[in-house]
């Protein structure tokens, strides 16, 4: 078996089953899962117990909290138990409400979302951002590290220059990397996965690239992973 590669698996999918088959399909050739709001939404710490029981493999749980802070702490609190390596929260929501989650889960990577990849310049304008995507995300990569988060999300258009503000020793997780051939549905800021590594990336968030192979069955699954996986090793 090819090493794992420096993939998170987007597990976006309302149907148990179907993330246990992605799981089952993809294990050993990614670093893990990523779990959002639609699988936690739906199916909760159970269904993280679940598809715990199918890999060993570690889990970045993307609930994005954003609340003052001792609403995000007491949040926080509620999923240590599910011992997740990451757990993302709105660098926005600032350095008290950063901090809050850090000290909640001294073992857990609090992993700060800087800009989402959905969000263009005229977005950033229209929501009150005074500066560029790429300014806007460095300084609240600034801040999170200030404030102890380990752990930075951005799309990949920004890697480097918060890789260049942040240093070496903290994690850089990039979603929003596309390959060539395909189109950027609702992705903005890309860039395809050998120059985000390139960049400085530590881990590639990866979906439906991989995942809309599903609907031509598992080995086809298995295939596109195995493919994506070689591009990076």
């Amino acid at each position: 078996m090819i090493p794992r590669a420096p993939i998170i698996l987007a597990i976006d999918t309302p149907d148990l089953s179907t993330a246990k088959s992605w799981i089952e399909a993809s294990h050993g050739y990614v670093s893990g899962y990523k779990l959002g709001l639609e699988f936690f939404t739906t199916f909760g710490k159970e269904g993280v117990h679940a598809l715990r029981d199918v890999t060993d493999a570690e889990f970045f749980l993307d609930l994005k909290l954003h609340d003052i802070p001792n609403t995000v702490a007491s949040a926080t609190k509620q999923i240590i138990d599910l011992n997740p390596r990451f757990l993302t929260v709105h660098a926005s929501g600032g350095r008290a409400m950063i901090t809050a989650a850090v000290l909640a889960a001294p073992n857990v990577e609090i992993t700060a979302v800087t800009i989402l990849t959905s969000l263009g310049i005229e977005d950033l304008k229209e929501i009150g951002f005074r500066e560029d995507p790429v300014t806007s995300a460095v300084q609240l990569a600034i801040l999170a590290k200030e404030a102890g988060a380990r752990a930075i999300v951005c799309s990949p258009q920004e890697i480097a220059a918060i890789r260049a503000a942040i240093g070496p020793h903290m994690t850089v997780i990039a979603p929003g990397v596309r390959l060539a051939s395909e189109t950027l549905d609702d992705q903005q800021r890309t860039m395809d996965p050998r120059s985000a590594i390139a960049a400085g990336a530590d881990y590639l968030v990866i979906g439906r690239p991989i995942t809309q192979y599903w609907s031509q069955g598992f080995q086809a699954l298995r295939d596109r992973v195995v493919s994506v996986a070689n591009e990076l090793n």
